[in-house]
């Protein structure tokens, strides 16, 4: 039999249990939002002696894969002397004898496009051919149906000091205002040059407050800019209305310039560090999910000449189609 004091306490711990009974269960905390690459493209750089062996099988291939997308390289037909004089032996280096359309004209190239479900929304081709054959360029760009073009490297000659890098960003304006006309937009695709201290400041800094973004677009490499020894997510934070494309590239392990990034001999050399997207130590959810935060429209995986095309295309689609960003 209870006592006074018992049939209390037991009284009230059960009015506190049937409370708990009756009210609500808690809402666990709802898993943070995620998102995925819509669209994953590929820099030809990556694969460019398939093109020259089998151009319109090696599109077929890619639609086959899942790429969605495709950004071409120079130089082309219409290019200057100037710029072929300077691919010539590095292509001879690489095995590369054709590159631009692989001996393909440019509504050629739209009509295999169209067939296999593919567009290119870019190019790349070097400054002198945009100085001089800025027209040719421009019209075979809307053939194609490419809203970017633009260069992949300054020259050293065109930035010895700060002093050039700001006429530089003068004239990417100027390029980017007569290109708008004709509804392209100039871009700038990064190497390792440009992030040491120069006179006291960072020369790429210089470049990105001076150029006009609604004119210039931003490609960043995300490879190059690791090896120079930047964190790309600073540059997609501090300047997020100028990068709207991206090349992808992943690093087997953490690697540096030895000299400035700024010249060709110094890109080959880190070629054997390249990874296929996904399996390196370079950090894609990070990185991807501030580019998309920053407005980054177009994602291209890039392994300069892979000696894997099959497996490299194929593992590093899987991984980029696949990889959980933050929304």
């Amino acid at each position: 039999m209870y006592t006074r004091r018992q049939f209390l306490s037991v009284s009230a711990a059960a009015a506190v249990a049937a409370a708990c009974q009756s009210e609500t269960p808690p809402v666990p905390p709802a898993a943070p939002a995620t998102t995925h690459l819509d669209r994953v493209g590929l820099g030809l750089f990556t694969i460019p002696r398939l093109l020259n062996e089998d151009f319109a099988g090696t599109l077929a291939m890619l639609a086959g894969i899942g790429y969605k997308e495709l950004e071409f390289f120079g130089p082309y037909t219409y290019s200057v002397p100037e710029a072929h004089a300077y691919w010539n032996p590095i292509g001879e280096q690489l095995g590369i004898p054709k590159t631009g359309y692989f001996g393909h004209t440019p509504q050629e190239v739209r009509t295999l496009l169209d067939q296999h479900g593919l567009t290119s929304p870019s190019m790349h081709i070097d400054l002198p051919s945009l100085r001089q054959s800025l027209g040719p360029m421009l019209e075979a760009a809307n053939v194609i149906g490419q809203r970017y073009a633009g260069i992949s490297n300054i020259p050293d000659p065109d930035r010895p000091n700060l002093d050039a890098y700001k006429r530089m960003a003068d004239e990417f304006n100027t390029i980017g205002a007569r290109m708008q006309e004709a509804g392209v937009k100039l871009l700038y695709h990064n190497h390792g040059y440009g992030f040491a201290e120069m006179e006291g400041q960072i020369p790429m800094n210089v470049l990105l407050d001076r150029v006009d973004p609604d004119l210039v677009a931003l490609e960043m490499d995300i490879f190059w800019t690791v090896a120079a020894g930047v964190d790309p997510v600073a540059y997609l934070e501090a300047y997020p209305a100028h990068y709207r494309l991206m090349h992808l590239k992943d690093m087997k392990e953490q690697v540096r310039f030895a000299g400035d990034g700024g010249s060709a001999p110094q890109w080959i050399e880190l070629f054997p560090y390249i990874a296929d997207a996904g399996s390196g130590v370079l950090d894609f959810p990070r990185i991807l999910s501030a580019a998309k935060k920053a407005g980054v429209q177009h994602f291209y995986l890039e392994y300069d000449i892979t000696a894997t095309p099959k497996e490299t295309l194929e593992n590093s689609y899987r991984y980029l189609s696949t990889v959980e960003l933050a929304a």
